[in-house]
C-alpha cells in the first residue's frame, strides 16, 4: 500500500474508485498519458504508450486528443481479450495504420479521429463518438458498435424531454455516422453489414421528418415491410398474417362453390366449420397468389376483399423476388 505522501504524488485519475491510476502525478494532479491539456505529439510518444500498454499501465480515460500515432501497435498479442481504452478521448487523433485488433473503446471517443488503413477487427465500440471518422481502407470487420449509437440515444432523450432541436442535431448526427459506416463496409465487401447501417441510416433520416408528414409514415411502412429493402422475412411474414386475415373475412362474408354458399353458421358443428375455414385459407392462397382456380368464387363483400388481396398478393410477391435477389447477388 503506498504512503500518504505517496499517494499524493499520483494520477487522481478514478473512475469510482474502481479503476485508478498509479503513475505519477504533474502539476495538474494528472499523469502524462490522463491530462487533456498535453498534445501528445512527440516523435517517441507513439512507442512509449505502447510500452506503457504493454506494462499494464491504465489506459482507462486517457486523453490523446490530436495525437500522432500512425502505425502504433495497441494489440494484445496471444491474449483474448484487448486493452482497455474505455472513456479514452481521441478528438482528432492520427491512429491511421494503427493496428487495433479487439480494442475496447467502450464509451470512448473517436470524433474526427483518422483510422485510415487501421485495422479494427473485433473492437468494442459501443457507446462510442463516432461523428466524423475517418474510414478509407479501415479493416472493421466484426466491430461492435452496440445496437444504438451514442447520438441516437441522446437523439431519442431529447426527444422524449420534448428539446426537439437537440433531438434533430443528433439524429443528423447519427445518421451521418451510419452513413459513414455503412460505405466504409461497402468498401470493405462486408454487405450484411452495410446492410444494417443502410436500414439504421435511413431510420435516422425518418426521425428528422415531421411526425404525420406522408414522406414519414410511408419510410415507416417500408421499414416494417421489407426493413428498407434489407429483411425479406418480413415480406414472407407480411404474406401470411395477409392471407390469414382475409381468410378469416372469407370466413365470415362467405364464398361460392358449385352454386352452394360456404359460409360460417352456429349452426354448423364444430367439423364442418372447422373444414369451411381451411377451405377460406385455401381460396386465400390462391387469391394471394393470383393463380385463380375458379374452384371457389367470392360473393357480396368477399368480392372486395378477394380484390384487395389479389392487388396487394401479386405486388408483394415481386417486391419478395428483388428484396430476396437484392440480399443474395451480394
Amino acid at each position: 500500500m503506498p504512503t500518504d505522501s505517496q499517494a499524493s504524488n499520483l494520477c487522481r485519475y478514478h473512475e469510482n474508485n474502481q479503476h485508478t491510476c498509479q503513475e505519477t502525478a504533474g502539476e495538474s494532479g494528472l499523469c502524462y498519458w490522463h491530462d487533456p491539456n498535453i498534445i501528445k505529439n512527440n516523435p517517441d510518444d507513439m512507442h512509449k504508450l505502447e510500452l506503457y500498454a504493454r506494462k499494464g499501465g491504465q489506459l482507462r480515460g486517457i486523453c490523446l486528443n490530436h495525437a500522432k500515432l500512425a502505425n502504433i501497435d495497441l494489440v494484445r498479442h496471444r491474449e483474448k481479450v484487448g486493452f482497455d481504452l474505455s472513456h479514452a478521448e481521441l478528438y482528432r487523433a492520427d491512429l491511421s495504420g494503427a493496428h487495433l485488433f479487439n480494442i475496447n473503446l467502450e464509451n470512448a471517443s473517436l470524433m474526427k479521429a483518422d483510422l485510415r488503413e487501421a485495422s479494427v477487427h473485433c473492437a468494442n465500440l459501443n457507446g462510442c463518438n463516432l461523428l466524423g471518422v475517418k474510414w478509407l481502407g479501415a479493416k472493421i470487420e466484426n466491430i461492435h458498435t452496440g445496437k444504438t449509437l451514442r447520438q441516437e440515444r441522446i437523439a431519442r432523450a431529447a426527444g422524449k424531454a420534448g428539446d426537439k432541436d437537440r433531438a434533430m442535431d443528433y439524429f443528423e448526427q447519427a445518421e451521418e455516422i451510419y452513413r459513414d459506416l455503412r460505405k466504409a463496409a461497402d468498401r470493405e465487401g462486408l454487405f450484411a453489414m452495410s446492410g444494417q447501417y443502410i436500414r439504421k441510416e435511413l431510420t435516422m433520416r425518418r426521425h428528422q421528418m415531421p411526425k404525420l408528414c406522408f414522406k414519414r409514415i410511408i419510410s415507416r411502412a417500408i421499414d416494417l415491410f421489407c426493413g428498407y429493402g434489407e429483411a425479406p422475412l418480413r415480406v414472407v411474414g407480411f404474406s401470411l398474417v395477409l392471407i390469414l386475415i382475409s381468410a378469416i373475412m372469407y370466413f365470415f362474408s362467405g364464398l361460392n362453390y358449385a352454386g352452394q354458399l360456404q359460409v360460417f353458421s352456429l349452426s354448423n358443428d364444430f367439423v364442418s366449420n372447422l373444414l369451411l375455414f381451411l377451405n377460406c385459407i385455401y381460396y386465400s392462397v390462391v387469391t394471394f397468389t393470383t393463380l385463380g382456380y375458379g374452384d371457389f368464387t367470392p360473393i357480396g363483400f368477399s368480392r372486395a376483399i378477394a380484390a384487395f388481396e389479389a392487388f396487394t398478393g401479386s405486388f408483394t410477391i415481386a417486391l419478395f423476388v428483388v428484396v430476396f435477389v437484392k440480399k443474395m447477388t451480394r
